[in-house]
């Protein structure tokens, strides 16, 4: 394990407070180590801090206290509201330090009775260990307050203004009544867990009840005119609103057949070719389409014979509960029509005036009864019994605010102004959502994304290797993006597409897809091959590609001149290609210039060869693994970063964690046998090599490299030939 960074730290004299200040991840930051820090933070210059806002969202901290934090509800955690939240919680407790425990529970004797919110929260505390049984214990803790079920399980009365029928107890009228109320009203959750009703619920129903009697009396007064079919008349309306649109338009086509002189009225009736069309099918399915027909044959008296001999089949019924309950003449004109439709109108004015119908289907009776019964005060009483309580079980919510703020606070500051727990290997920060396995390596760098198209513009700033994962958990049937850093190995296999496993903070598993990759330095190791492996891609793609227009050739030319090749003559002497002679020129200049080096420097111009080529590479990730910056991924999320967060090399190497396998000799039976792995190793040098010295061969650079200077003694100026000329050749005698 990776030893904690340690904190060198200086302070600051000269300010009103004396302020300590650590280096932290290449940034100065203010440290907080006591609580007379927290107590001063109000005068910390707020230009120290590492954090100015955060969200709420996103944040690997209880909901409940990011909550309380958030006083103005809007989704961030602002400097004030941290202010405001160290301001409250050092002047109710005696000991500040004690905020450093990060404990979920406070002895009683901690609270700063001096100050009357103290001991507001020391009485409250008192109250509730009371109504657990627990009078006389001198702590107090989260669980026992949170459950506030089980707290108000026994108590009659508790604050909220809710009354049950608990609350009731021997008047069993109020208790009914309150039953009434939840059923027609509606329930509101009392504090004990139980349904209940407030005096809003109480008002409402018993002004039902009034309106409910008052438009029933208004009923009863004019009764002959409201009720002209009497207790049918609402029956009777039904089926005039059922046939008005088609009594309507019969009446029409009636005007209009006697309007056209040339007695038109067949071309009003259903066509024979519609019947024609029914055909044999079965006429049940088709009533709807029949429905469509006009109701009866056109009379050009305008004047509807109502013996249900030629109405229209799909509208009989219709017609004949008309004839029963509204009706009962032979034949029906359209002024009897309009006389039916207006006699309904005191009726429809009197339904339109009703009010009161939640109540409406208790007993009538009693519904008349319950205004003047004195019960509406009665509950009125409840209410206000209830609501006496009130500060005493406001304090108690008071108190389960302090307590989350109690335990959680220390733990905020160290992600807000310090940002020491990411710096701590053994410690993880609240905006780190778990850990990502992917590739044999744990990646513990992990935030969830909360705006793609912020982090799209601004994570490439990082310099960090970047990934984005889509997780997915059919179990919970929902998903979410986080985006991962890597900090060690290659990425040789990191792929869009690649899968992986994320493990949130609470241990639940994910599938993990790569979306998106920003590519930066993982490593300087990494970076060395790089050129190599960049070039042997490349090598191996134009391989490939002429592998393949190879193939194609040679298949094109097997097909067109398939026969062919045998008829012809066999060329002798072929040419070389150039390229061959190219290889073979190189290599023989490859080996003239390297054996004319001595034995000790072969291996450094092997060395030098290799600096020349992944120097330039390592360099540059060695500058930008020492700038990355965590900073634009937070600040994507939604945080205003006031400082830094770097990642530098040693750091960055904690962030990620690779498999470490045990060295044992280990069989594997499907183990090729062939050639032994120090040769492969030897090989792939020796490849690695070559591939150097052609770039170095065809830059000119390795012939500078390799040549030899002449002697001093061998240099021959052309004076000097001229002044010595050479002797005559000597003719042998005959």
């Amino acid at each position: 394990m990776v030893k904690p960074l340690k904190l060198s730290f200086l302070s600051n004299k000269g300010d009103a407070y004396n302020w300590k200040f650590c280096r932290l991840g290449g940034v100065t930051r203010v440290k907080i180590e006591s609580g007379e820090d927290i107590r001063h933070l109000p005068e910390l210059d707020r230009k120290m801090w590492t954090v100015l806002n955060c969200p709420v969202q996103g944040l690997e901290m209880d909901a409940k206290t990011l909550q309380i934090l958030d006083t103005d509800h809007d989704g961030k955690i602002k400097v004030d509201e941290v202010i405001a939240a160290s301001t409250y919680l050092t002047s109710v407790i005696k000991d500040a330090d004690k905020l450093f425990e990060g404990s979920d529970a406070i002895a009683l004797s901690e609270f700063n009775v001096e100050n009357p919110a103290a001991a507001a929260l020391l009485e409250s505390s008192k109250e509730v260990l009371s109504a657990l049984g627990k009078a006389g214990e001198d702590k107090i803790s989260i669980a026992e307050v949170a459950d506030s079920s089980k707290i108000f399980a026994a108590t009659i009365f508790n604050g909220d203004g809710v009354i049950t029928a608990k609350s009731a107890g021997e008047d069993a009228e109020a208790a009914a009544v309150i039953a009434d109320i939840i059923a027609t009203q509606g329930a509101v959750a009392d504090r004990s867990g139980e349904d209940g009703v407030n005096q809003d619920k109480i008002d409402a129903f018993f002004k039902a009840c009034e309106d409910l009697t008052a438009w029933r009396q208004a009923g009863e007064a004019d009764k002959a005119a409201i009720f002209p079919y009497g207790d049918k008349t609402a029956d009777a309306l039904a089926v005039c609103e059922r046939l008005q649109n088609k009594l309507d338009d019969w009446f029409i086509r009636c005007k209009l057949a006697a309007f056209a002189l040339d007695n038109g009225s067949s071309r009003l009736d259903v066509s024979q070719d519609a019947i024609a069309a029914l055909g044999e099918s079965n006429l049940k399915d088709k009533m709807d389409g029949i429905a469509d027909y006009p109701l009866c044959k056109v009379s050009m008296d305008a004047v509807l014979n109502l013996d249900l001999k030629g109405i229209n089949p799909a509208w009989r019924d219709a017609v004949a509960t008309f004839k029963s309950l509204v009706f009962d003449g032979a034949a029906l004109s359209e002024e009897k029509w309009k006389e039916i439709q207006a006699s309904f109108a005191a009726y429809k004015a009197w339904m339109g005036a009703k009010a009161g119908a939640s109540v409406e289907g208790l007993d009538a009776t009693r519904v008349a009864a319950l205004p003047g019964s004195g019960v509406k005060e009665r509950l009125a009483a409840l209410v206000a019994e209830d609501l006496r309580y009130e500060p005493e079980y406001t304090n108690m919510e008071k108190l389960a605010d302090f307590l989350y703020l109690y335990r959680d606070f220390y733990t905020l500051l160290k992600n807000y102004v310090t940002f020491t727990d990411f710096y701590d290997v053994e410690k993880t920060a609240i905006f780190q959502a778990g850990r990502l396995y992917l590739d044999q390596r744990a990646c513990d760098l992990c935030i969830k994304v909360s705006d793609m198209g912020n982090q799209e513009k601004m994570a490439y700033m990082s310099g960090c290797f970047l990934i984005f994962c889509n997780c997915t958990n059919k179990a919970r049937s929902e998903s979410f993006t986080i985006i991962a850093a890597l900090t060690v190995g290659e990425t040789g296999n990191v792929k869009v597409g690649k899968n992986g496993v994320f493990y949130d903070r609470a241990g639940v598993p994910w599938d993990a897809t790569i979306t998106k990759i920003i590519e930066n330095p993982i490593s300087i190791p990494e970076a060395f091959w790089s050129p190599y492996r960049k070039l042997s891609a490349f090598i191996d793609d134009k391989i490939n590609k002429a592998a393949a227009d190879k193939d194609s050739k040679v298949m094109g030319d097997m097909t067109s001149k398939v026969g062919e090749g045998l008829e012809k003559p066999v060329e002798k002497d072929a040419k070389p290609q150039p390229f061959d002679i190219a290889i073979g020129s190189f290599l023989v200049a490859i080996a003239t210039g390297f054996f004319h080096l001595t034995w000790w420097q072969m291996p450094l111009s092997i060395l030098a060869v290799m600096l020349l080529i992944s120097g330039p590479s390592m360099f540059l990730a060695w500058r930008k693994l020492r700038k990355r910056n965590l900073s634009p991924v937070l600040n994507a999320n939604g945080w205003a970063m006031n400082a830094n967060v770097k990642i530098n090399i040693r750091f960055g190497e904690t962030l990620t964690s690779q498999a470490k396998f045990p060295k044992v000799q280990l069989a594997d039976p499907f183990e090729s046998k062939g050639t032994p792995a120090w040769v492969k190793w030897l090989c792939g040098i020796v490849i690695a090599l070559a591939v150097a010295c052609a770039v170095l061969y065809f830059t000119g650079t390795f012939k500078k490299l390799f040549q030899k200077e002449t002697p001093a003694t061998e240099v021959v100026s052309n004076a000097d030939c001229a002044a010595e000329p050479a002797p005559a050749a000597e003719i042998p005698a005959e």
